[in-house]
């Protein structure tokens, strides 16, 4: 596994290390003791799955409170996505910014998401998979959102008109 941390202290795009021969590849796609090695947490108590039959499905802005708290690492294994992060830790020098990258089948990247951190994704092409582990389980009284286009984010979006879910449509600008 190739890490590399994003301008948000402890959040990672971690990469494939492929071993390749005529058959096609081997990668370790998590390790408890690497996760260790560079301070993240290692704990899996779910794995989630989602899938979106069309291009342009957003997912988010999700976060949890109040001893909910998750840590994700996520991969899209069919399809493509726009994966966002706005790291919500007040003393985090990096507090209220965000960061995105592109996840999908073809670059095989991963993110990691802190606990603390609120984040949605943006389904870039039809009939998209994403495999996440999260380290809490869910906990639907501590889950909390923020509308994923408060103009205070000032997020850039490749669509305008994403197709949400009623409860994602309805998530309150965050309160600085």
């Amino acid at each position: 596994m190739i890490f590399e941390e994003t301008p948000l202290k402890g959040a990672f795009v971690i990469g494939l290390d492929k071993k390749t021969d005529h058959r096609g590849y081997f990668a370790r796609g998590f390790c408890q003791d690497t996760y260790k090695s560079y301070g993240l947490n290692p704990r899996v108590s779910q794995a989630n799955l989602s899938y979106s039959k069309e291009k342009h499905t957003l997912r988010g802005f999700h976060y949890q409170t109040e001893g909910g708290e998750e840590a994700k690492s996520l991969r899209c294994l069919k399809g493509k996505i726009l994966d966002v992060i706005i790291d919500l830790r007040i003393e985090s020098p990096t507090y209220g910014k965000h960061f995105s990258v592109e996840l999908s089948e073809s670059n095989g990247l991963m993110l990691y998401v802190p606990e603390g951190f609120a984040h949605a994704f943006l389904t870039l092409e039809p009939n998209t998979e994403v495999f996440y582990l999260v380290s809490n389980h869910y906990q639907p009284e501590k889950e909390r959102g923020i509308r994923w286009n408060d103009p205070a984010l000032d997020i850039q979006w490749p669509t305008s008109d994403p197709i949400l879910s009623e409860k994602d449509r309805n998530h309150p600008d965050f309160e600085w």
